[in-house]
């Protein structure tokens, strides 16, 4: 017999029937023994998730606007109480939601308020499937940098080994000071991995409200085709460039331990879903490219110089000025006399990026350097591109008959992916360009 581990993501735990939805899908398979949820997200087109709702009661903390706090505080106790009507039991919320409301006003913290609706979630599941509430402080640990520490494995083993079954909130865990600590947004899937690896769990089941991969965004693409299968590698390629059905960093713990992924949908529970594996069985002569995947939003600074590829340490000296900042890089295309920096633009708000092309001026002297705005990169994936010769020209002569300017190229070396710098306006036909030469 084997052991898994349901996620439910926010689209699953919005609203009291969609919960119930939920449970169900556990109670038909008793494989399914331990449930991380997330925290209730969006019931219809405008509305918000609890999680945005609660970091606006964090920003309303922290600028001192009590009444601002209150009124939105007021919108998340609304929210949880009406799921406790319509699930017609008595879980206890409103005494929940009075002393969580009094522990953000004594400074509780940023993370403590973020964490709170994956808190309640997790409570209301394990109240509506009669299983016990683990919550993730018994076994999450960070380290002093914010980083996942290890010793959460060997601790949940420890701790989930006292349960035949339990609800386990997502998204966060204890940080090296005792205080709650969140992960990125959307890290409740790494927090199911957690659970998954914890367990030995024989698959991880991640529910959310679409039913697998699909080779690109349907919102460019009419009806993609779907993926059956996907390696942990492209998984993350895709989930990091924009395909965002599973956080690309909730591979990394099940991996190690080879526990196969499936995406499933909540409302389609019938449906076959996306399996992540360690080795596809696909055919890659008959898949050369298995999605195309695209992200807006960076900047690339380029420096040129005469000789560069003889001068020792100029890498490292450039380098040196984004570490100063705390600012991590995409990409680094380079040729004999240039390199390029592709950074997130979440990075160089607030004039960073003029701060750092002066201190890369003053620290290599380059001939030339400037930074390229609005920068969107597309990557196109798949274990089939490196046996099958031509790729790269099909992909370059789709985007050439397109119209579209291509301004930076960079290439793994496993020939997993090739990914395009293109004008952010013009991402989507970029993306739709390749599919139609791969797909169609």
């Amino acid at each position: 017999m084997g052991l898994k581990v349901c996620k439910f993501g926010g689209t699953s735990m919005a609203d009291g029937s969609t919960i119930q939805r939920g449970a169900a899908i556990v109670k038909s398979d008793a494989e399914r023994r331990y449930v991380v949820v997330s925290a209730p997200g969006k019931r219809f087109s405008g509305d918000i998730k609890v999680t945005d709702l609660l970091y606006q009661c964090a920003d309303a903390l922290e600028a001192g606007e009590q009444a601002a706090f209150k009124t939105t505080f007021d919108k998340i106790r609304v929210r949880f109480l009406n799921i406790e009507t319509e699930l017609g039991k008595d879980i206890g919320m409103q005494a929940g939601l009075d002393r969580v409301e009094a522990e953000m006003l004594a400074g509780a913290g940023r993370d403590y308020c973020a964490s709170r609706g994956e808190y309640f979630a997790g409570l209301i599941m394990a109240a509506v499937l009669d299983i016990p509430f683990v919550d993730a402080t018994e076994f999450i640990r960070f380290d002093k940098d914010g980083v996942l520490d290890s010793v959460t494995f060997e601790l949940g083993a420890q701790v989930l080994s006292q349960y035949k079954s339990a609800v386990i909130p997502g998204f966060y865990g204890l940080g090296a000071d005792g205080k709650v600590k969140t992960f990125s947004r959307g890290g409740g899937d790494i927090s199911g991995s957690i659970v998954a690896r914890a367990v030995s769990a024989t698959l991880y089941e991640n529910w959310t409200d679409v039913s697998g991969f699909y080779a690109c965004d349907p919102r460019i693409v009419t009806s993609p085709r779907w993926i059956s299968e996907l390696t942990y590698q492209e998984l993350r390629e895709l989930s990091y460039m924009g395909a965002n059905v599973l956080h690309s960093e909730s591979i990394f713990p099940v991996r190690s331990a080879g526990i196969p992924i499936r995406i499933c949908n909540t409302f389609r529970p019938e449906d076959a879903g996306t399996y992540i594996v360690k080795r596809s069985t696909r055919d890659v002569g008959e898949t050369v490219v298995t999605g195309v995947a695209g992200k807006k939003g960076f900047t690339s600074i380029t420096l040129e110089k005469s000789m560069m590829n003889l001068e020792v340490g100029f890498v490292g000296k450039v380098l040196s000025v984004i570490g100063k900042y705390g600012i991590s890089f995409e990409h680094l295309p380079s040729g004999i006399d240039t390199m390029s920096l592709v950074i997130d633009n979440e990075f160089l708000k607030d004039g960073i990026l003029e701060v750092l092309m002066a201190e890369m001026q003053e620290a290599v002297h380059p001939d030339r350097i400037y930074a390229h705005e609005d920068i969107a990169l597309v990557a196109t994936v798949g274990h089939g591109m490196a046996k099958n010769v031509g790729t790269s020209a099909r992909l370059f002569k789709a985007l050439s008959d397109a119209h579209i300017n291509v301004n930076m190229i960079d290439q793994g070396s496993s020939e997993l992916n090739i990914i395009v710098g293109v004008e952010s306006a013009d991402c989507a036909a970029c993306i739709q360009a390749i599919y139609n030469e791969f797909f169609n």
